[in-house]
């Protein structure tokens, strides 16, 4: 009897609390269970603050300049993977659209650094044993530092297993 008195009241009291009806859609290419609320109705303000290497964000860093499709080389990359590269910074960053699921966090690092190409290893954190992770999928965008400036070096994109 106390139990349900308990319980009743709780939900009176949250009855009253005002709940937001109508939230926004998902982002375009994005998978989700339930929308994201957003208070300007857009995906993300954009960081004032560039994005430090290995730290994802959903949005690319204002004032990056995209990387040509013909300057990306993306063939070892899974069918669906995206294929997106800005630079920053004078082109010592690379801004890449990475792909992360579950309770994985995307991961990039320049694994040669050479005078006509840049490789790229992408990967994803691994999950620890024995939790609980959702099923969705996630691109966000990841920095990696270059020892010089892209120029007109090619991207190479390439995949690695988790870490």
């Amino acid at each position: 009897m106390v139990g349900t008195g308990a319980l009743l009241l709780m939900v009176t009291a949250c009855a009253g609390q005002d709940m937001p009806t109508n939230l926004p859609e998902a982002p375009a290419g994005s998978v989700s269970a339930s929308p994201m609320p957003s208070p300007s109705g857009s995906v993300l303000p954009a960081p004032a603050e560039p994005n430090p290497p290995g730290k994802p964000r959903l949005t690319v860093p204002e004032g990056s300049t995209p990387v040509p499709a013909d300057k990306i080389d993306a063939t070892a990359l899974p069918a669906g993977f995206p294929r997106e590269v800005w630079t920053a910074n004078g082109g010592t960053v690379l801004d890449i659209r990475a792909q992360e699921g579950g309770c994985g966090h995307a991961l990039g690092e320049a694994a040669e650094q050479a005078g006509d190409h840049v490789v790229v290893n992408l990967s994803e954190t691994k999950a620890q044993t024995n939790q609980m992770c959702t099923m969705d999928i996630r691109y966000p965008v990841i920095s990696v530092a270059l020892a010089a400036p892209l120029d007109r070096r090619t991207v190479v994109l390439k995949t690695t297993p988790p870490k």
